[in-house]
């Protein structure tokens, strides 16, 4: 959060306060905590508050949203175009694989992650539904890259600051063509400890209509290096049962 930031990015700061506070909040608080001025933060509650996404308490004076944000977000994911017929396709991997599933897309040059299902282990690779990730360092954004023609993957690659988000993040535009090229040869697209350290991961791209989706699954380096390969058929397999379900749709 950060001065300068529009009313949309506003109101969702104030939502992202409560979710990381989860206790009842005044102005004050709300207003520090989400770094805009107390005139800002008062006008943006006060239209929360009409429109019934907050309520106010006497005794602490203080302030906490409603289910109303709950009940929209759950009914605008009833719709989502994607997850209906995916979902449980994605179940099917992470109970066969017992590690952590990612449906992800394009975004711009960013990658971001549309539905999450975490392993089954203790230890496991975490994300949330929403999360933005570089397309040079995760496993989802080299697959989505690989889905490209070979001369679309060199311009962007040319013009791209690849940053280095890790020690083995590929910086260099010549070697992640490369490493792009040779996993497209081989089915799925990989990662080891590029975008997290000490996490491996794998993904594949399909057709959903006319968009290019992905599917990614993580795990810690040590289960994850001695299962690529029988992870790689079953996430392969996935892709292609759920390529085929939208086909028929």
């Amino acid at each position: 959060m950060a001065e300068g930031r529009g009313a949309v990015d506003r109101v969702i700061d104030i939502f992202e306060v409560f979710r990381q506070a989860q206790r009842p909040l005044s102005l004050t608080e709300l207003a520090t905590a989400a770094r805009m001025p107390k005139s800002s933060c008062h006008a943006i509650v006060g239209a929360l508050i009409a429109r019934g996404y907050l309520y106010s308490l006497e005794r602490p004076r203080a302030l906490y949203p409603t289910q109303r944000l709950l009940d929209v977000a759950h009914d605008i994911v009833a719709g989502d175009p994607f997850l209906e017929h995916v979902v449980p396709r994605l179940e099917e991997l992470r109970d066969a694989s017992t590690e952590t599933v990612i449906l992800g897309k394009r975004q711009g040059e960013r990658v971001v992650y549309l539905q999450v299902l975490e392993g089954l282990h203790p230890i496991r690779y975490s994300a949330s539904p929403g999360d933005l990730k570089p397309l040079h360092s995760s496993a989802i954004g080299k697959a989505l890259l690989g889905a490209q023609k070979e001369a679309a993957l060199r311009s962007w690659a040319a013009e791209q600051n690849l940053a280095r988000v890790t020690t083995a993040t590929i910086c260099d535009p010549d070697r992640l063509v490369a490493d792009v090229l040779q996993s497209r040869q081989a089915g799925f697209f990989q990662t080891r400890g590029e975008n997290v350290d000490d996490v491996w991961a794998i993904a594949a791209f399909f057709q959903a209509g006319r968009e290019t989706l992905a599917i990614g699954l993580a795990g810690p380096k040590h289960r994850m290096q001695d299962s690529v390969l029988p992870c790689a058929q079953q996430l392969v397999t996935t892709c292609s049962l759920v390529a085929r379900q939208f086909k028929n749709l």
